[in-house]
C-alpha cells in the first residue's frame, strides 16, 4: 500500500515531471559550464555575512540538501562548487531523477564530493536528515498546495548557523504568464502533449501586438525552447505566486529571517530613480524601498533570497585594524584568474589593478596569513575594501 503523500498536490505535480522533466538543460560531460555563485556556499556566506568561516586543518564536510532537484542541474552546480561537502538531492519525480543521475553520472563535479546521495523523495519527509549546513530549493515550494509547510519543514532540517536558498515565483512579472495559463485553462488544453501543442500554436495565432505575445516573445522565447521549460511555465497543474508582503508574511510564519536577496542588483534604487526622487527614496526604511521598487518595476518575476535561523549581522570591516587582522580568500567564482581581465560572480566584466591582482594572487599562495603579513604596502586596507565591495575577496570572520 502506498503512503498517502505530504502534501496534496504531490502526485499531480510528479507525474507532471516525470512526462516534462525539468530543467531541460542538454546533458553534458564534464563539469558544469561557468558557475553560479549562489550555489557556491563560501560565496553565499560572503553575500549574507560579509565574511566566510575561518578555515580549519580538518573541517567537517558541509552538509548541503537540494531540496527539489529536479534533473540535477542545480545539484551539478553544488557539487562542483563545494568539494569535500556530503550532498544530498531529492525529488518527487523519478523521470526528472532519471535525468539528474545521468547529468551526475557523466559529469566531473561529483568527484569532487565526499557523498551524493540522488533520492525520490519528499522535502515534507526528510525529517532526521538534518542538520544541513546549506539548503538550495529553487522553484519548488511554489508547486505544494501548502508552501508554508514546505518552508516550516525546510526550516526544520537547517543547521543553527545554516543558510537557505529559495526562488519564488513573483505576481508582479507573471501577469502575462497567469492569463495565457488561464486561456489554455479554459481551452481544455490539459497538462499533457496537446497541452504543448496548443501552447505553442496559441503565441502563432495571436495578432502581433497582442501583449501575451509580445511578452513572450520578448522575454521567455528562449527560455522555453525546450518543451519541458514550455510546460513548467505555461501548464504547470499546481502553482502558487507572491508579493512581497505575502512573501514576507510567509517567511515570518515559518519562524526565519530574510537575509537578503541573491540577486542584489535588481533590487537597487539607483536603476530605477535619480535626483530628488532617489534622495526621497533612500530616505525610506529598507522594507519600504523595496516594496517601492516592485511598485516601479512590473517585470519582477521572481524573488531569490537567503534565509536563515537567526537576524544577520553584516561585517562592513571599516575598522582597518580588525581588516588587517583577517585572513583573506579569492572569491572561486571567477572566469579567466588569474588575470586583469576577468568575470565575476555575476559573469560581469571585471578590470583588476596591478595592486588587486598582487593582492588576490598573495592569499591564494598563502592562506592563513593575515593581510597586514603580505608586506604588501600601506595601500592594503583600500585595495582590499576595492576588491570586498565587488566581491572578490573574502576575509575569515
Amino acid at each position: 500500500m502506498n503512503p498517502i503523500p505530504s502534501d496534496a498536490a504531490t502526485p499531480v505535480v510528479s507525474d507532471f515531471y516525470d512526462r516534462f522533466p525539468y530543467p531541460g538543460d542538454p546533458l553534458q560531460d564534464g563539469p558544469p559550464p561557468g558557475y553560479n555563485w549562489r550555489w557556491c556556499h563560501e560565496s553565499v556566506q560572503a553575500a549574507v555575512y560579509g565574511e566566510v568561516s575561518a578555515s580549519t586543518d580538518d573541517p567537517a564536510p558541509l552538509r548541503i540538501l537540494d531540496a527539489g532537484c529536479g534533473t540535477g542541474v542545480s545539484t551539478d552546480y553544488l557539487c562542483h562548487l563545494n568539494p569535500g561537502s556530503e550532498v544530498l538531492a531529492v525529488d518527487i519525480s523519478s523521470g526528472a531523477l532519471e535525468v539528474a543521475r545521468e547529468r551526475l553520472k557523466r559529469s566531473t563535479g561529483v568527484d569532487q564530493v565526499r557523498e551524493l546521495r540522488q533520492e525520490q523523495r519528499s522535502l515534507l519527509d526528510l525529517a532526521g536528515e538534518g542538520p544541513f549546513d546549506y539548503i538550495n530549493s529553487v522553484g519548488v515550494l511554489h508547486h505544494l498546495r501548502e508552501p508554508l509547510a514546505g518552508l516550516k519543514a525546510l526550516a526544520a532540517l537547517l543547521a543553527d548557523e545554516g543558510l537557505i536558498h529559495l526562488f519564488l515565483y513573483a505576481d508582479g512579472g507573471r501577469w502575462e504568464i497567469h492569463r495565457t495559463q488561464n486561456a489554455l485553462f479554459r481551452l481544455g488544453a490539459g497538462i499533457g502533449a496537446d497541452g504543448l501543442r496548443l501552447g505553442r500554436e496559441l503565441f502563432q495565432v495571436l495578432p502581433d501586438g497582442n501583449r501575451l505575445r509580445q511578452n513572450h516573445e520578448q522575454r521567455w522565447l528562449i527560455d522555453t525552447a525546450a518543451d519541458s521549460n514550455f510546460a513548467d511555465m505555461y501548464l504547470h497543474p499546481q502553482e502558487t505566486s507572491y508579493d512581497l508582503t505575502g512573501l514576507f508574511d510567509l517567511i515570518e510564519a515559518a519562524g526565519l529571517e530574510f537575509a537578503g536577496f541573491s540577486n542584489p542588483s535588481i533590487w537597487d534604487l539607483s536603476r530605477l530613480l535619480s535626483g530628488e526622487l532617489l534622495e526621497r527614496a533612500q530616505k525610506l526604511s529598507q522594507r519600504e524601498q523595496w516594496l517601492l521598487i516592485e511598485d516601479l518595476d512590473p517585470d519582477i518575476s521572481h524573488f531569490e533570497f537567503f534565509l536563515a535561523r537567526n537576524s544577520v549581522q553584516f561585517n562592513r570591516w571599516t575598522d582597518d585594524a580588525s581588516l588587517l587582522q583577517a585572513c583573506g580568500r579569492r572569491q572561486p567564482c571567477l572566469w579567466g584568474w588569474p588575470s586583469l581581465s576577468l568575470l565575476g560572480p555575476d559573469l560581469e566584466p571585471i578590470a583588476l589593478s596591478e595592486a588587486e591582482l598582487q593582492l588576490l594572487q598573495a592569499v591564494e599562495r598563502q592562506p592563513k596569513t593575515s593581510l597586514g603579513a603580505l608586506d604588501l604596502g600601506p595601500e592594503t586596507t583600500s585595495v582590499a575594501r576595492g576588491l570586498l565591495a565587488r566581491r572578490l575577496l573574502f576575509l575569515e570572520a
